[in-house]
């Protein structure tokens, strides 16, 4: 099934660039391991490159790059799994974590160490996401 017809919800609300790098990636994972979760990851782990998750949507990054501890991993490790940090982009500054958690109307984000302000904006999205779901 061609990924237009199976776009995610966060993804129909973002923007046409995040759209293209997911469907294309997907269509390619889908040709060469099958249609399936590998086919899903394979294209989440391409827009979380270049894009990261804010709320119920996704924006493009300042810079290109991984996006957690799990994204920089490479071969048979990347493979095996582990925790994410869902579209959170992890690797940037507490700066602009501050600034996102800032945008979703997190309380107590300026006690918030870099590792709580990454928990506190993916709980945020996750809500967002399910209000925008229903």
């Amino acid at each position: 099934m061609p990924a237009k017809d199976e776009l995610p919800s966060t993804l129909q609300r973002s923007p046409k660039k995040a759209q293209e790098t997911w469907s294309k990636t997907h269509d390619s994972a889908v040709e060469e391991y099958g249609e399936g979760e590998r086919a899903h990851r394979t294209a989440f782990a391409a827009l979380k490159h270049s894009f990261e998750k804010v709320g119920d949507h996704w924006e493009a990054k300042d810079q290109k790059g991984p996006s957690d501890k799990q994204a920089q991993k490479s071969g048979a490790k990347a493979r095996r799994g582990g925790d994410t940090a869902g579209g959170v982009n992890a690797n940037a500054s507490k700066s602009h974590l501050y600034d996102v958690a800032k945008r979703l109307g997190i309380s107590g984000r300026s006690k918030m160490d870099k590792d709580e302000l990454v928990d506190a904006i993916q709980k945020a999205n996750d809500k967002e996401t399910r209000k925008a779901r229903s």
